[in-house]
């Protein structure tokens, strides 16, 4: 795969390539050594696009994953313990499993690092949501969110959102003082 998008978030590439470069190397190194096409194997079941063979998702994070795993990046699991307290009086809210969590994909000498391949609320809420709570935990300074520019998601199935569009999100949106840096690295086969 190779990096043909770039968009700094509130200067995230500043940041990144200041502080983190030996980890950005990596980084481009795992995704440079991605043989997308042999992540080509998904036939497609959409009525749109029934029978067309399409890049799994899956087994591109899979790939992707192992090349952080063999480089020490660490996945971080964090548990939740959610509130109480906000329930209206009378109502009994539900028991929910002690096994809920949030997780980073990987980090490594606090950057953290998202892949995302599906939709785009997913996107929005890794660099807007997630990556500040992994902050305010203490875990990350900066990050990296990876994803398919158009040309990839349109081989994917529907809904898959892509760089273009992020981008887009991310600039309407604006900065927001608890936003931290995050460095967007758009991907194609």
């Amino acid at each position: 795969m190779k990096i043909v998008g770039v968009y700094s978030f509130n200067n995230g590439e500043d940041a990144v390539q200041k502080k983190y470069k030996k980890e950005l190397d990596e980084v481009k190194q795992i995704l440079a050594s991605i043989d997308a096409k042999k992540h080509k194997t998904k036939k497609s079941k959409e009525r749109a696009m029934r029978g067309k063979v399409l890049y799994s998702p899956r087994s591109l994070n899979k790939a992707i994953s192992d090349g952080f795993l063999k480089m020490k990046w660490d996945k971080k699991r964090v548990l939740c313990d959610y509130p109480t307290q906000y329930y209206s009086k009378g109502y009994e809210p539900p028991k929910i499993s002690k096994g809920a969590f949030r997780e980073m994909d990987f980090i490594k000498n606090k950057l953290g690092i998202e892949v995302q391949f599906g939709k785009y609320s997913f996107m929005v809420y890794n660099v807007c949501a997630k990556m500040t709570i992994f902050h305010n935990l203490g875990f990350i300074n900066a990050g990296i969110e990876i994803v398919p520019v158009k040309e990839l998601a349109e081989d994917m199935s529907s809904g898959v959102s892509y760089f273009q569009q992020f981008v887009w999100d991310l600039e309407q949106r604006g900065i927001s003082d608890i936003d931290i840096p995050v460095l967007i690295l758009g991907v194609a086969p």
